[in-house]
């Protein structure tokens, strides 16, 4: 009686492991990029709270070079998502009665791949806006 695996068994688990993974890398790879969205809302969030508190102290938003000074004079916030995932920055209006943060994926950090919700944004209104790579409109999907 002879003992062991034939070439074709051994052949046939591999594509049967190589068909599982083709499947499996690609969707595990969109779930990641979907959960690290989290990240950027988060951020926008905090920004959102900081600029009301700001606005409440000094009667104007504050602007970008006030993004990471500390409190009261600044907002105390990160140049980039608690993550690191996405990079912020803060543009406000001339008179400082309007603003809008802006979290976009950080380079090298694997979220740049996520073409789908490349760009997330909330302003002085609460408007809550994301882009995808080409530029278009995917608020509904993306503040999912």
């Amino acid at each position: 009686m002879k003992r062991g695996f034939t070439l074709i068994e051994i052949l046939t688990a591999m594509v049967v492991v190589g068909i599982l993974a083709a499947i499996a890398i690609p969707s595990w790879r969109s779930h990641l990029l979907k959960s690290r969205r989290n990240d950027a809302r988060s951020a926008l969030i905090a920004m959102q709270k900081a600029q009301d508190e700001y606005f409440g102290r000094h009667a104007r938003y504050a602007g970008s070079a006030q993004l990471t000074s500390a409190a009261p004079a600044g907002l105390g916030q990160q140049e980039l998502s608690p993550n690191g995932y996405y990079r912020i920055s803060l543009e406000t209006n001339a008179d400082g009665l309007g603003y809008r943060v802006i979290a976009r994926a950080a380079s090298g950090e694997g979220q740049a791949d996520d073409a789908r919700c490349l760009e997330f944004s909330l302003d002085h209104n609460g408007q809550r806006r994301a882009r995808d790579s080409a530029g278009a409109d995917r608020s509904q999907d993306c503040w999912r």
